[in-house]
C-alpha cells in the first residue's frame, strides 16, 4: 500500500510534457526523482523504504518518458497485481506459482510507487487521481487474502480452521487502510504532519526491521513459500500475528491523539454531517 496523499495529474498540457520528458534522458529524469524524493519517515518498513521506492523511480522515468499519465500507471500497477491474487485463487501451490504471485505482486506494487512520482515529474495534481489509487489500494488488500483462502480451500492443502487465519487478515487489513486514511484526513485541517512523512530523518533499520511483518513488500515475498505449503502457513501466520499487533497499538496511538483535540481548540469538521 502506498503512503496516503498521491498527487494527480488535472490540467496539464500533455503535447507540452511529452515535448519536455523527450528532452531530458532517462538517467537524467531518474536523478531529478531522486533529488525531490520526499524524505521517508523513520518508522517506514525497510522493503518499501529501501527497496520499492527505488524501483517505483526507475519505473516512473520510463513512464515519464513514455508520455504515460499518473492513472495509466495506476492502471499498470493494477494489472500486475490483481493478475498475482487471481493466480493464488486459480492453481494449486508450487514453487512455480509462488516466484509467478511474487513477481507480479512486486512489480504491481513498484508500479503503485511510480504513479505518485510521476504526476510529482509532471507538476499536477487531482483528487480524483488520489481516488482511483486509494480505491484499487482498498480492493487489494482485501482480495488478496480472500484470493488466498479460495486456493487452499479448492485444492485442500491445509487444515480448514487455518483459513481463519487469512480471513481474520482481510479485516485487519481492511481496518488498518481505513483507520489510517481517516486519521490522515482528519489531521490535514489542524496542518498536522502526514502520517506517512513523521520523523523524517536518518533510517533507523532497527525500526525499520521491527515494522517489517506489516510492510506489504515482505507479504508480497512471502508467497515465494508456496512451494512449502507448512513453510509458508508459518510466515504468513507470523506475517498476520505482526499485523495485527501494530494495528492495536497503532489504533490506540491515533485515537489518543484525536481525542486530545478538544471540541474548543479543534477546527472546522472535515468530514460534514457527522455530529
Amino acid at each position: 500500500m502506498t503512503a496516503v496523499g498521491h498527487s494527480r495529474s488535472a490540467g496539464e498540457n500533455p503535447d507540452r510534457v511529452a515535448t519536455s520528458a523527450l528532452d531530458e534522458s532517462y538517467l537524467g529524469v531518474v536523478r531529478r526523482l531522486s533529488a525531490a524524493q520526499k524524505p521517508a519517515a523513520r518508522s517506514a518498513p525497510a522493503y518499501s523504504r529501501f527497496v520499492n521506492r527505488r524501483l517505483g523511480r526507475y519505473l516512473a522515468a520510463w513512464a515519464y518518458r513514455a508520455g504515460l499519465t499518473p492513472n495509466a500507471v495506476t492502471g499498470i500497477s493494477a494489472v500486475w497485481t490483481f493478475s498475482g491474487i487471481l493466480l493464488l485463487a486459480l492453481f494449486p501451490p508450487s514453487w512455480l506459482l509462488g516466484v509467478a504471485v511474487t513477481l507480479c505482486l512486486v512489480i504491481g506494487y513498484a508500479f503503485d510507487s511510480a504513479d505518485g512520482q510521476v504526476s510529482r515529474l509532471r507538476q499536477s495534481s487531482s483528487p480524483a487521481g488520489e481516488w482511483l489509487d486509494h480505491v484499487v489500494d482498498a480492493v487489494k488488500v482485501s482480495t488478496m487474502p480472500i484470493a488466498l483462502v479460495i486456493g487452499f480451500y479448492r485444492f485442500d492443502v491445509v487444515p480448514v480452521v487455518w483459513l481463519l487465519v487469512p480471513l481474520t487478515f482481510t479485516i485487519v487489513s481492511a481496518v488498518m487502510f481505513f483507520a489510517m486514511i481517516l486519521t490522515e484526513q482528519l489531521r490535514r485541517p489542524r496542518n498536522a504532519m502526514p502520517l506517512a512523512e513523521d520523523r523524517p530523518g536518518k533510517p533507523s533499520w532497527i525500526r525499520a526491521l521491527l515494522v517489517a511483518p506489516m510492510d506489504y513488500g515482505v507479504l508480497c515475498l512471502s508467497f515465494l513459500f508456496l512451494g512449502s505449503v507448512p513453510v509458508f502457513t508459518v510466515v504468513y501466520t507470523l506475517i498476520f500475528a505482526g499485523t495485527s499487533a501494530f494495528l492495536l497499538l497503532a489504533l490506540v496511538k491515533w485515537f489518543r491523539e484525536l481525542r486530545s483535540w478538544t471540541a474548543t481548540t479543534a477546527p472546522a469538521d472535515p468530514l460534514p454531517g457527522r455530529p
